[in-house]
């Protein structure tokens, strides 16, 4: 099929941008992998790194596969203004485009005939990487894929078929001389261009099975889960509004005295989420630091009940909040 038909078929589906690669080894990306692993950059982060044997070798993930081809959705909308009380979720989880993306390439499978599978948010395949072969988009200084027309807002998904598709080209595109994103995030988690530091990235902070870096709890201000700042400063972002379809509803923000005192219920209700072991725990840690940042004495309540229970490590985060609120308090 012809690179112009697949993106008719990928217009009339709703698709963003669309982009085939071949299916062989990402070799560099596998190396790229293993040597962050060994340098200890991951900290406990996993998912499509865990296994590179694996998701770097789509070659694998379907019998007689022949193109991988690659989809971005997005996802971007206005945020409303945060009202007192309310934490912050990252951009790509106020609605589910996974789920629509999914579907769509679903589709598109279909469309295409012959044998496929579809990826999405899957640990199996390093969706970037196919993208950026693809020319769906490039990588950025702060490891985002970044499309030419929606930037780093975008979901991406693969379908491996195999079916023979027209090849699409990278990009001969980079960030240039920019360092917006390097400058503007406040752990330096992205020093190194290119190369995100999972020790000091406020994002992976909010989602580890660990305490949040005493150090870093100041920065994530009213954020609860993920983080946006690379990508509200990269200069590609911009006008975005103009160019997406349509704005999808969802929640933008959380009531934080809700999920400091969180149950399994709560972690239902955002089971688009990454909890570790759907622990209601790490969405109370992160309301705790998010009301140690933003809240006032009507929060001071909550906050110590927290700061009395039997959890010790949400107990040290209201702790750690119920102190920043009194400083703010202190003439």
């Amino acid at each position: 099929m012809q690179v112009v038909e697949l993106r008719r078929l990928a217009d009339e589906l709703g698709l963003d941008a669309v982009g085939v690669a071949r299916a062989e080894p990402y070799a560099g990306t596998e190396r790229h992998i293993e040597e962050r692993r060994a340098r200890g950059l991951f900290a406990g982060m996993r998912f499509t790194t865990a296994r590179p044997e694996q998701s770097c070798h789509p070659e694998r993930l379907l019998e007689g596969a022949r193109s991988v081809v690659s989809a971005a959705l997005c996802y971007w909308r206005p945020e409303a203004p945060l009202e007192p009380g309310e934490g912050r979720l990252a951009r790509y989880t106020w609605d589910d485009g996974y789920a629509e993306l999914r579907e769509k390439l679903d589709a598109l499978g279909r469309r295409l005939g012959g044998a496929y599978r579809v990826l999405v948010d899957a640990n199996q395949h390093v969706d970037r990487e196919a993208a950026a072969r693809s020319g769906v988009g490039f990588y950025g200084k702060n490891t985002m894929l970044i499309t030419p027309r929606h930037g780093s807002w975008v979901v991406l998904g693969t379908l491996v078929t195999d079916v023979e598709l027209e090849l699409t080209a990278p990009l001969p595109t980079d960030c240039g001389a920019c360092t917006l994103c390097i400058d503007a995030c406040p752990t330096g988690a992205i020093d190194e261009p290119g190369t995100l530091d999972a020790n000091r990235c406020l994002s992976w902070s909010t989602q580890a099975p660990a305490p949040i870096p005493v150090e870093h709890r100041a920065a994530l201000g009213a954020q609860v889960y993920g983080c946006d700042i690379c990508q509200d400063v990269c200069p590609w972002n911009r006008g975005t509004r103009k160019r997406r379809r349509g704005l999808p509803e969802g929640v933008e923000h959380v009531d934080l005295v809700e999920w400091l005192e969180a149950d399994a219920a709560v972690v239902g209700a955002y089971d688009r989420l990454y909890v570790p072991k759907n622990d209601p725990r790490w969405l109370r840690r992160n309301a705790a630091v998010a009301l140690g940042n933003v809240g006032g004495t009507e929060h001071a309540a909550p906050l110590e009940r927290a700061a009395a229970g039997d959890d010790e490590l949400v107990a040290e985060h209201a702790r750690w909040a119920l102190a920043r609120i009194a400083e703010r308090r202190e003439p």
